[in-house]
């Protein structure tokens, strides 16, 4: 069944593939951006310009819409990172709302996953080792915007965090489904081809499996 998207954060790495995918599947797109021109033409899909850090203009962008997708990244260069974060996560959560759309599915990080009870990825050693010291407030900012979609009531949301691995790859169809807790493959996080991550939202999106939850993928 065609459905009407609303679709955030079409231009970045995650946001284009899920773009490519929903067109793919025939759905009729409304890929918000302030830059509408970063967009290449696909079926399907009508680039609308919105700042999504100002909730008005979220409300007016995704009016009409079955679904809202978020896959918000303010930049990981940005000298505000965190304010960003935060302050698009709350525009985003209040517009979809005034504007009646009650589905929403927000594409999060895998810092917020659970290593161990009560240990949260993201406050591991191995986790700070690796990670660009610079980056560390978006991956804050990820975690807190889960916790402020977990304490919505009037939306039905779902929040998708990838894998520890994310990168460029080919679209198999083929994942494993997890809750709350890192997935690993043995001895090694888990990952997927941001292809794949496009699938699982999608299908997210078109069939619900986890309404008022977290959950993420992995192979």
């Amino acid at each position: 069944m065609t459905m009407k998207i609303a679709l955030i954060g079409g231009t970045g790495f995650v946001g284009s593939a899920v773009l490519a995918e929903l067109s793919q599947r025939g759905h009729q797109v409304s890929a918000l951006a302030r830059d509408t021109t970063k967009y290449r033409t696909l079926p399907g899909v009508t680039p609308v310009q919105a700042d999504v850090t100002d909730a008005a203009q979220v409300e007016r962008a995704v009016a009409g819409a079955d679904a809202v997708i978020s896959a918000y990244n303010p930049g990981w260069k940005s000298p505000e990172l965190y304010e960003l974060f935060m302050t698009g996560t709350r525009a985003i959560l209040a517009g979809t709302k005034r504007a009646g759309v009650r589905r929403l599915l927000i594409v999060g990080g895998a810092g917020s996953l659970f290593v161990a009870p009560g240990v949260q990825l993201m406050d591991t050693p191995e986790f700070k080792s690796m990670v660009p010291p610079e980056i560390i407030p978006g991956v804050q900012g990820a975690r807190e915007a889960l916790a402020l979609v977990r304490g919505e009531t009037g939306l039905e949301w779902t929040f998708l965090s990838p894998p520890a691995k994310l990168a460029p790859g080919e679209r198999t169809g083929k994942f494993r489904i997890g809750g709350d807790e890192l997935l690993m493959q043995g001895a090694e996080p888990a990952g997927i081809s941001v292809a794949d991550l496009a699938v699982a939202i999608v299908d997210e999106i078109e069939r619900p499996a986890h309404l008022r939850q977290r959950f993420t993928v992995g192979y």
